[in-house]
């Protein structure tokens, strides 16, 4: 009888140390994994930032007199407007007379010579989206004006 129990108390203890080594050699195995696949999802490209639609406001083209000392010139451009927002858009739309009559005013204070080259496009342009930007009534402030662009620019 005592051999019996000597032979049930060893079968008991090797059981444990197998069902220990298991789980030992297991959970081991699994934590490199578990951190692998932790560090490939934080390494995985991540999906650039949405980024929001531009909002243009097209603007019939423009046709302005240039006053030279020699001989006057023909201006032709089209301008479209790059906007902040949309209610910008929509407020240049609404006041479209006071817009086009705005940028009359500033095209036909142009100097031909300035005009012509890349740093005079860019001082119009400059005085454009600031001409632009102020409020056309009292109650309202002014529109957002990102950029001017030129998408005819003509003088004869």
């Amino acid at each position: 009888m005592l051999r019996l129990l000597k032979f049930i108390l060893l079968l008991i203890i090797v059981i444990g140390a197998s069902v220990g080594a298991t789980m030992w050699f297991t959970s081991r195995d699994s934590t490199p994994g578990v951190l692998a696949a932790a560090q490939t999802a934080s390494q995985a490209p991540q999906a650039p930032p949405m980024v929001p639609a531009p909002i243009f406001a097209e603007l019939d083209p423009f046709t302005v007199t240039l006053y030279g000392e020699t001989r006057n010139r023909i201006l032709y451009t089209a301008i479209t407007l790059r906007m902040g927002d949309e209610a910008s858009r929509k407020q240049i739309t609404d006041y479209m007379p006071e817009v086009r009559d705005r940028i009359l005013k500033v095209l036909s204070a142009q100097q031909l010579p300035l005009i012509q080259t890349p740093e005079g496009r860019q001082a119009l342009t400059d005085n454009l989206k600031a001409t632009l930007a102020r409020p056309f009534t009292a109650q309202l402030p002014g529109p957002q004006v990102a950029d001017v662009l030129f998408t005819a620019f003509v003088v004869q």
